[in-house]
């Protein structure tokens, strides 16, 4: 039997509080988040205009597809948190060798438009990554893939606030394609061989959707698949759960973790899209916020 083989998308799903900015008005088109998006993606060179969106063109790295609020977003709460904002694009091509995954780029523009909109106070994030746009670079790059750029970048972080250092646990799912599981502990092995301090890892868990406690294995936050299962290998089933410390919960960080996944991933045999799902720890006697 033949398996779907999905092209190549980048979604991003924000969930927890949103407070509006008293000057903004979210009735004038040009400051929803869709628009918001295509005008800072256009300013910063990152988007791909319609007529050069297909495979081979340049200019930028994605074509926009779609984002949004949720009109009426449901009740919040500490398992099932409200979600504020979501973003959909399409890569322009493969990744060039030895590059990253531009999953960083993806969320420093949704950060920049989040931050127009209001003050976003966010307990998880969704992120599915496109693993299909690696494949291409990976026999043209070097050894080392996209180690050498990833580290560069990770030396932003070095001297950061150690107070805003946050445990997370971040979980992969490959929908119907049980790669990630088999994958998961050698991916452990070789991200523990590189001097980093975005991300710590202490264990890797791996969990099935019939697996009772696999409900609660995102520090108790339920959080469905923002994206529908033709964009993926879904519904979601085969999942790995790394448990860890990030230097900061920003979307800054969270964009260089989701590349180093998705390489690590890619370089040990997983070539299907992953949903990416990252969720903010509450430290023993206080909540997440």
């Amino acid at each position: 039997m033949s398996v779907r083989r999905p092209g190549g998308t980048m979604f991003a799903a924000l969930y927890g509080e949103l407070e509006p900015h008293p000057w903004r008005d979210p009735l004038v088109a040009s400051s929803d988040a869709y628009s918001l998006f295509v005008a800072r993606s256009s300013a910063m060179g990152w988007l791909t205009e319609a007529e050069e969106n297909a495979p081979g063109g340049s200019g930028g790295l994605w074509g926009m597809n779609d984002a949004g609020q949720d009109p009426a977003p449901a009740p919040a709460s500490e398992s099932r948190p409200a979600r504020v904002a979501w973003f959909q694009v399409s890569p322009t091509g493969p990744v060039p060798a030895g590059g990253p995954l531009p999953a960083r780029v993806f969320l420093s523009c949704v950060d920049d438009v989040v931050a127009r909109m209001g003050t976003a106070r966010l307990r998880a994030v969704q992120l599915l990554l496109p693993a299909r746009e690696l494949e291409a670079s990976a026999g043209a790059s070097s050894h080392w893939g996209a180690v050498p750029p990833l580290l560069q970048e990770a030396g932003w972080f070095a001297d950061g606030d150690p107070r805003l250092r946050a445990r997370v646990r971040v979980t992969l799912d490959g929908g119907q394609d049980p790669a990630v599981r088999s994958a998961a502990p050698e991916m452990l092995r070789w991200m523990r061989r590189f001097d980093q301090d975005v991300f710590s890892c202490d264990a890797v868990s791996v969990t099935d959707d019939d697996d009772p406690a696999s409900a609660t294995d995102d520090g108790g936050v339920v959080l469905e698949p923002a994206v529908i299962d033709e964009v993926w290998l879904g519904p979601a089933r085969h999942r790995a759960t790394f448990h860890g410390a990030l230097a900061e919960w920003s979307l800054d960080a969270l964009g260089w973790l989701a590349a180093f996944l998705a390489d690590a991933g890619s370089r040990h045999g997983v070539d299907t899209p992953l949903l990416l799902t990252a969720v903010r720890l509450a430290e023993p006697g206080s909540r997440a916020g």
